[in-house]
């Protein structure tokens, strides 16, 4: 299996579920992406350790999330329907756009405005 991108604006965040005897969790983490007339939205699901890495997103975060599918067979019994299910498991995620600011970014025309504020009318030659 190899993994794939996706880039899009978080649009729900769930909290984290607990499963089984073993405590798999799973939390959900729904991009959405606009395309053309209509919005699609993709559905993510990080696994045990990654939901706490969740809990750094907001709702209309921008984020590039690196997932694998993994897809499942399950039968009730042998005679029953066979039905297959599809997952896009999230492997890592980074933020882009709006909220990635660190705090070595620096605007320049914030640096300008407080040099200026600074000033008092002093030439500097």
């Amino acid at each position: 299996m190899s993994n794939t991108k996706i880039r899009g604006t978080v649009h729900v965040i769930e909290d984290t579920k607990s499963f089984g005897q073993k405590g798999f969790r799973k939390r959900l983490v729904v991009l959405e992406q606009q395309n053309g007339r209509f919005a699609n939205y993709v559905p993510l699901e990080f696994t045990n350790d990654a939901c706490e890495a969740v809990d750094e997103l907001k709702l209309g975060d921008e984020i590039d999330v690196t997932y694998r599918l993994s897809g499942r067979k399950w039968q009730k019994d042998p005679t029953s329907e066979v039905k297959y299910f599809l997952s896009a498991e999230a492997m890592s995620f980074n933020k882009v756009g709006a909220g990635q600011s660190s705090p070595n970014d620096v605007d320049v025309n914030d640096v300008f405005s407080q040099a200026a504020a600074d000033d008092e009318g002093d030439a500097p030659f």
